[in-house]
């Protein structure tokens, strides 16, 4: 069934792509920005280092930023390729309707079709959406997160991995 669905996307895999590498871009962001306030509190406020305080301020700016845009962007074109794509699933589904003999079309009702054609493709069309953005975003937020904790505690972090699985 991938394989049918597939045949569908076109010329919308490269925004496939690209949406999928902008939500890695936005979860990495997302998981530096608490780490870049660390280093504000203590770098900057601890120590009374003003100096230290404007410059991880500004960083902490840019990456917030940075994440806007990139989440801003990966919405936009996973939206857009994800309208593309049920487009292109309807044209498909459409002249394969057209092929079908009498018989064929004596036996499923035109309501049936029709809604073939718009609700169950809507879902097809959300579940993409969502695949390319939300499931894509999931894993990659676990496995930074993960790295993050390493890099923090690492007594911590092995204690969050052996409770992951668990939940």
């Amino acid at each position: 069934m991938i394989k049918t669905l597939a045949k569908s996307l076109h010329e919308y895999k490269k925004g496939s792509v690209i949406t999928i590498l902008l939500s890695i871009l936005e979860a990495a962001f997302e998981i530096l920005i608490p780490l870049c306030m660390a280093e504000v509190i203590d770098k900057g406020i601890d120590l009374g280092n003003m100096n230290a305080v404007w410059k991880y301020s500004i960083v902490l700016l840019i990456f917030a930023a940075l994440q806007l845009l990139t989440g801003v962007l990966s919405a936009h074109i996973a939206a857009k390729t994800s309208v593309g794509f049920s487009a292109n699933l309807r044209q498909d589904m459409y002249d394969n309707v057209q092929t079908f003999s009498f018989s064929n079309i004596d036996k499923f009702s035109t309501a049936s079709i029709v809604t073939r054609l718009t609700t169950d493709v809507t879902n097809i069309q959300n579940a993409y959406q969502m695949l390319i953005r939300m499931a894509i975003r999931g894993p990659v937020m676990l496995v930074f997160s993960m790295i993050v904790s390493f890099r923090i505690n690492s007594t911590v972090a092995w204690i969050f991995l052996a409770v992951i699985p668990v939940m």
